[in-house]
């Protein structure tokens, strides 16, 4: 008769690393970085035993920025085990998780400052607002991000939106540029104007996901849905919005008059959530713009012709 998996992994198997994330940081210049994914199997194994948790399977493919793996903890509560690429992101994705404490988020259980490890509440992986119809899941992400919008903690290590993008900035600028990206440069142009506007005189000061969109939010046992992977920073409410107004942009180029759905998205989702529409139509459209040429940089031309033209609808 088999035994049954011992806590702190597996009989047989060492903690496997997906593939993604191995391709994401296989060419990183770090050699921390590189060091900390050569050791990251006996550094989850480890851990699983110091926190005597059972693994159950790490998830796949996984993302770019982290390895996060299926346990049970002693008690036999299902948890997930997170060890986020070490740097000053992991460390405000920490820092931003126990300010939340579960409130519009997963709830951070367990933090190690040693290995990283985050212990989180589990989350249906599989099932995010992206399964749902698109008005319902935009109904539904509002709802979840109005909640993550809290004041920041005294002395709190996250960075402002001005700070962020201030560093965006000077790679939007080389991007916008270069030779391939001559067409863009009307949109890269008020992208610019806008960055050097918006942050000027900033309504508010609260602590954003930074990342939002639906991928980012999980079907969940104690709330219906909760934030995962915040990227988190200090600013305003429009600069998180953004984000969301650009998921799904291919259903809107799919659809009738895409540019009048998507203003109408930006008015929506303003209102709903007391934005102002200005602003948040000026960082939807300069998100669009930077992330779209940092897609075209990286080869994914349909994509960034995809977000540029959603920009433009703007």
């Amino acid at each position: 008769m088999a035994s049954a998996p011992r806590p702190g992994g597996r009989d047989t198997d060492r903690v496997p690393v997906p593939k993604r994330l191995l391709d994401a940081l296989s060419d990183d210049p770090s050699s921390a970085v590189r060091g900390w994914l050569d050791a990251l199997p006996e550094t989850a194994e480890r851990q699983l035993a110091a926190w005597e948790l059972t693994l159950e399977r790490v998830a796949a493919p996984g993302g770019r920025r982290g390895l996060v793996a299926l346990v049970r903890q002693a008690d036999g509560t299902p948890a997930a085990l997170k060890f986020p690429v070490p740097g000053p992101d992991a460390d405000r994705e920490r820092a931003a998780l126990a300010h939340w404490n579960g409130w519009g988020a997963a709830r951070l259980l367990r933090a190690d400052p040693d290995t990283g490890a985050l212990l989180l509440e589990r989350l249906h992986g599989a099932v995010s607002l992206r399964s749902l119809p698109e008005p319902k899941a935009l109904l539904e992400a509002a709802g979840t991000v109005r909640r993550l919008w809290v004041p920041p903690p005294e002395g709190h290590p996250f960075a402002s939106v001005t700070g962020r993008t201030e560093e965006e900035r000077e790679i939007l600028r080389a991007l916008g540029a270069a030779d391939w990206a001559a067409d863009a440069r009307p949109l890269t142009d008020e992208a610019l104007e806008l960055r050097a506007e918006l942050p000027a005189e900033p309504p508010e000061e609260v602590l954003l996901h930074g990342g939002f969109r639906q991928g980012k939010v999980l079907a969940g046992e104690r709330a219906p849905w909760l934030a995962v992977g915040p990227a988190p920073v200090v600013g305003e409410r429009a600069y998180d919005l953004a984000r969301l107004v650009l998921d799904r942009c291919e259903d809107l180029a799919a659809g009738p008059g895409p540019a009048a759905a998507a203003r109408r998205r930006v008015a929506k989702l303003a209102d709903s959530l007391d934005v102002d529409r200005d602003r948040l139509r000026g960082w939807s459209l300069y998100r669009a713009v930077d992330m779209g040429l940092r897609h075209a940089a990286a080869g994914d031309r349909r994509r960034a012709e995809l977000l540029l033209e959603f920009a433009g609808w703007l």
